[in-house]
């Protein structure tokens, strides 16, 4: 049997290949990313992340440790949490206290970068990610990055100081009045500590939380006074303890989907960002994104009988464009690790489950199909080169003859996302990550938090003038801990993707839709990256050349033209 594959804006990827071959190979690589501490910021330069001079509760193994503080960064370092992503206050000072030597502090100089660096980081280990923010101020700074966090299911968490608990009561300055309502709902769990001794457990209760399926951000709000308290003696018990969800098919409701795809004449196979997108772009099966609109999802969909929609929800769409969910003839399964993403589909069957283990599952059940593979789309031709600014499309195809073949891409340039996927070759797992929630100032930030997961590997985040300032900060992050990420601005002087929009709506003569007269070399130098401007295809790709070959960011600032407008 064959299928195609669809992808869409958050982003689903959608191919066409033999079923079992490509579920056994997507169910491994749904499970190949592993966490990795960065090599980066671990040799010795200027830029290291803030360590303390001291490893506090392991410098002498058999010192019993009875502070809140000592008890859980022992915690921490026991569960693989020691890199933290902050931008503190008064109120967490007492947290940072004596920090530890063997934890690495990466300082954000906005709420929304921190939340995003942790993001990425997050995504790309596949394991829980630890924020540091101030009180209610810093958590409303940063809850923009974290509606992103929240789509994408990325374990996140978010621990926010609260002012001394003899002070909460009288709401003096710095108190996070009603702290466990103020992120919701963009968190799965939200607690402050009755208690300075419940704190290592709350502390605990958080990371298992945030790991757990559906993986997502939690929040934790703990009174300064809280750290110097002495710990509850049990709390110890908490040091190495594991929580793991194991979940697959029964064995009917296995057989049941199973029957359903040997049966189907033209299944297709739609993949979210639970799968990580590993189909590959130039695979001949592959099918490009999924458009966002009703209509257009079922159009897309046309001629295919049964449609697997994996790690992804049903649909994310965007423009209202009504019509049919689903093309005549058509039906859907969907497997989800959410059981409100499985709940809200409308239209078709879901299983919640282990993603992994569901795809593994199905890879040993399915049988080959011997019916012909579906036409592979056409390449898209070399885009044309004028004499005044780049087309998009002629930006990604120097990128894609220059870059490295495992380079990782961090897109928010929106208006140009389906240039990016045609043109850009991505063949490994973890190649490709998008605000998922469609508010800006993710892609920066987050490009820092994956190329600290992934040091073997370049990360390069294309990102557009318009969304460039939403986290522009970031930049300073980059050069005060060296961590070599290429951003490409897409310099068209407007906000493409709401130009777009517009002439969808309909509407006219709309102000403040153009951003002109920005600098983005000067911000480079104020920040500390160095910074070149690549009007022209040759001198984008000497520019990516030198970058790459770099082991400090670098920034390239590229005048594009904006289509259509």
């Amino acid at each position: 049997m064959t299928k195609e594959t669809v992808g869409m804006n958050s982003e689903q990827c959608f191919t066409g290949s033999d079923r079992r071959t490509f579920l056994k190979g997507a169910g491994a690589l749904a499970a190949s990313v592993v966490a990795a501490e960065s090599a980066l910021a671990q040799q010795p330069h200027d830029g290291q992340p803030a360590r303390g001079e001291s490893q506090t509760t392991s410098q002498n193994r058999n010192k019993i440790t009875t502070s809140v503080h000592d008890v859980t960064y022992d915690l921490l370092r026991r569960q693989g949490l020691t890199t933290v992503f902050g931008n503190p206050g008064s109120n967490e000072l007492p947290f940072l206290k004596d920090f530890p030597s063997d934890f690495r502090y990466f300082l954000a100089l906005h709420e929304g970068v921190a939340v995003g660096m942790a993001d990425g980081y997050a995504q790309a280990t596949g394991k829980p990610a630890l924020i540091n923010l101030h009180s209610a101020a810093g958590t409303g700074n940063g809850m923009g990055a974290l509606a992103n966090a929240w789509n994408s299911h990325t374990p996140l968490i978010v621990m926010a100081g609260q002012q001394t608990r003899a002070m909460v009561g009288v709401e003096a300055l710095l108190t996070n009045v009603d702290s466990t309502q103020l992120p919701r709902p963009l968190v799965k769990w939200s607690y402050e500590p009755s208690t300075a001794q419940d704190v290592t457990l709350a502390m605990s209760r958080a990371l298992h939380m945030a790991a757990l399926p559906p993986s997502g951000p939690v929040y934790l709000s703990v009174p300064y006074d809280d750290w110097a308290a002495e710990a509850d003696p049990r709390s110890s018990a908490l040091l190495d303890r594991q929580v793991h969800a194991v979940g697959s098919f029964d064995g009917v409701s296995l057989s049941r989907v199973v029957d359903r795809l040997n049966a189907a004449k033209n299944p297709a196979l739609v993949l979210g960002p639970e799968v990580r997108c590993p189909f590959p772009t130039t695979h001949p099966y592959f099918r490009g994104l999924l458009p966002a609109s009703i209509k257009r999802i079922s159009a897309a969909l046309s001629g295919h009988d049964l449609i697997l929609v994996v790690g992804a929800p049903v649909f994310r769409y965007h423009q209202y464009e009504p019509g049919a969910y689903l093309p005549e003839g058509a039906e859907l399964i969907a497997v989800t690790s959410d059981p409100q993403e499985a709940a809200r589909a409308p239209v078709g069957d879901a299983i919640v489950g282990n993603i992994h283990a569901t795809l593994q599952a199905l890879a040993d059940k399915v049988r080959r199909s011997d019916r012909p593979s579906p036409t592979p789309q056409a390449r898209p031709a070399p885009a044309e080169i004028g004499p005044g600014p780049l087309l998009p499309e002629a930006v990604f195809d120097v990128i894609a003859a220059t870059a490295p073949s495992d380079a990782i891409y961090v897109n928010e340039s929106t208006s140009t996302t389906d240039f990016l996927w045609r043109r850009l070759p991505m063949q490994e797992p973890g190649s490709y990550y998008f605000g998922a929630a469609g508010g800006l100032g993710f892609g920066m930030p987050a490009a820092l938090g994956v190329q600290l997961a992934e040091p073997s590997r370049r990360v390069i985040a294309v990102i557009g003038d318009g969304s460039a300032n939403y986290s522009v900060t970031a930049l300073w992050t980059a050069a005060r801990y060296k961590i070599p990420v290429v951003f490409l601005i897409l310099k068209n002087g407007t906000y493409g993707a709401l130009r777009w929009f517009a002439e969808v709506l309909k509407v006219d003569a709309v102000p403040a839709l153009d951003v002109p007269g920005i600098d983005f070399l000067s911000l480079a130098k104020g920040y500390g990256v160095e910074g070149v401007r690549a009007a022209t295809a040759e001198e984008l790709r000497q520019a990516l050349i030198t970058a790459l070959g770099s082991q400090t960011p670098t920034l390239i600032e590229v005048p594009t033209l904006a289509e259509g407008f």
